[in-house]
């Protein structure tokens, strides 16, 4: 068995396919629009729709809120699509406990906020536009992934 076989074991086509088309939206987004497509920006401003509270009223959530609806469907309308075009309409599956997706997800959630962004808004945009603070976000997601990953591993070969 191969590197590539080892990391992709399910291939890596759609991997590729998947950030073509990622960064192809983003970039027709932004060319057409001026708008930048960061997920973080659209869960803030799809929150000025029920909460008051003065963070999510900002003019730049609630001036966009609209538009980013529509972006964030389209996210979803595309997952639906590849669903059911290539992967014959079986949904994808993790053995990951929901406990842990949860702590996670909330986690993720505080890092996007510390952060002024989430990793695929500083990672596929910030980056695109050659955002010098982008850059070093991106580095740092990348070294704490490297080393939670290294850390899980030995981690978890110490209890087996």
């Amino acid at each position: 068995m191969t590197l590539i076989d080892t990391l992709f074991p399910l291939g890596w086509q759609h991997y590729l396919l998947g950030g073509l088309t990622i960064g192809a939206g983003v970039a027709l987004l932004y060319l057409f629009n001026g708008w930048v497509g960061g997920m973080s920006s659209v869960f803030s401003s799809s929150w000025s729709f029920v909460s008051k509270r003065a963070f999510f009223q900002q003019a730049r959530f609630v001036g966009t809120r609209n538009w980013r609806l529509v972006y964030a469907l389209g996210v979803v309308l595309g997952a639906l699509v590849w669903r059911l075009t290539l992967a014959d309409g079986e949904a994808q599956h993790t053995s990951v406990p929901a406990w842990q997706l949860l702590v996670g997800g909330f986690l993720v959630g505080y890092g996007a906020r510390l952060g002024n962004g989430c990793t695929s808004g500083h990672g596929i945009c910030g980056l695109g536009s050659l955002q010098l603070p982008s850059l070093g976000a991106v580095l740092t997601f990348m070294a704490t992934a490297f080393m939670t990953a290294n850390l899980m591993a030995i981690f978890t070969k110490g209890l087996a």
